[in-house]
């Protein structure tokens, strides 16, 4: 097989690989996956303005996040169930993150323990000879079982997580109607690792912890319990599924370090406002009070220019990666962040920008 030369050609092979139920599950938005599309023709409207004669014969992609050092501003982003398209699944990914000094953010509802996960990236960097650093944050849902929630928070910080994702855009499921026809389940043997230790019967024909899983989505759910969180743990908490500024402001009052504009995806919400659109209201609602971060729609270097000039810290990548991890496992998870490394590195150049930190607003326009 040719090896692909970017992150579409990866999505075509992917979907020749993955099981029609794994594929519509990673695949598919909400309702008519309006959101799902726009958040990749969003990045069309922004058009560069590269600036000419700037030395960019040395360059340098690393930054920082929340104090922590990461090789390039491409993170993993939380996706559940990747086992589905690899046996080892998060295992895996975790692997790729440290070799290549990314971080990596894991999903409540992997198919690999929280545990094993962290020891899995611990290991990979005791191993490297370089001095790269990978952090591993794991994302969180505040559950109707408030000891649920206390419980994978102790865990996640006992494991070595250095920091706590909550996730705020999913008071319910949002209706993928894919997964409806397909009568989502996990294979038989498969489950959400983080909720094995529970004692929830299995049910008949489908997975019993997903079931539960969704019956502890929380509707209920405030800015007061994100207090109650933090009362719990001494982990920085990012907030993760911000569109509006006010809401973002709302975030840093009750203590967020950082927030990530994110519409799930495309699957929550139908005609919810494309990520890339929603960010520089929030970028300049924070200032510079906490980082801000996005993810929806990345697939180009140009796309990661772009989200960085409107003020992104950091842009996170999700479906690319499970495209990688089912087309070739460890190798295609690798070469979708190197692809991306690479195109930015590209972009960064042929922009004028040496480091992530010449990387501004200046370098767009927009058109109608």
């Amino acid at each position: 097989m040719t090896q692909p030369i970017n992150l579409f050609e990866y999505e075509s092979l992917a979907h020749q690989q993955l099981s029609r139920m794994a594929l519509d599950y990673y695949a598919s938005g909400a309702w008519d996956e309006v959101t799902l599309r726009d958040n990749r023709t969003a990045f069309e409207k922004f058009k560069l303005l590269p600036r000419m004669l700037v030395d960019v014969s040395q360059r340098d992609l690393s930054t920082t996040v929340l104090g922590q050092s990461l090789s390039l501003p491409i993170l993993i982003a939380p996706t559940a169930f990747q086992c589905l398209a690899h046996p080892e699944g998060e295992i895996v990914t975790a692997k790729v993150a440290a070799n290549v000094g990314s971080a990596m953010v894991l999903s409540t509802m992997s198919t690999q323990p929280l545990e094993e996960v962290a020891l899995t990236s611990k290991q990979v960097q005791s191993d490297s000879q370089t001095d790269s650093h990978s952090p591993l944050w794991f994302q969180l849902y505040v559950h109707r079982d408030r000891a649920l929630t206390q419980n994978l928070v102790e865990r996640a910080e006992a494991a070595g997580y250095s920091a706590l994702c909550l996730t705020v855009d999913a008071p319910v499921l949002g209706c993928r109607e894919k997964d409806k026809r397909n009568q989502f389940t996990l294979p038989l043997g498969m489950q959400l690792a983080n909720l094995v230790h529970r004692d929830i019967p299995e049910t008949v024909g489908e997975s019993g912890l997903f079931a539960y899983f969704v019956q502890q989505l929380d509707p209920s759910l405030t800015w007061q319990d994100l207090e109650w969180l933090q009362s719990l743990t001494k982990l920085p908490i990012i907030v993760k599924g911000i569109l509006r500024g006010d809401d973002a402001l709302r975030a840093v009052e009750h203590g967020a370090k950082a927030v990530i504009v994110s519409n799930h995806g495309g699957r929550q919400l139908d005609s919810a406002i494309a990520s890339i659109d929603a960010l520089s209201e929030v970028v300049t609602a924070v200032g510079d009070q906490v980082d801000v971060l996005m993810d929806g729609g990345i697939r180009r270097g140009t796309d990661v220019l772009k989200a960085l000039a409107l003020g992104a810290k950091a842009v996170l990548v999700g479906r690319p990666v499970l495209w990688g991890l089912a087309v070739a496992g460890e190798a295609g998870v690798q070469h979708v962040l190197e692809l991306l490394r690479d195109e930015l590195d590209v972009a960064m150049a042929l922009s004028g920008c040496a480091k992530v930190q010449d990387i501004d607003q200046s370098l767009l326009t927009q058109s109608l």
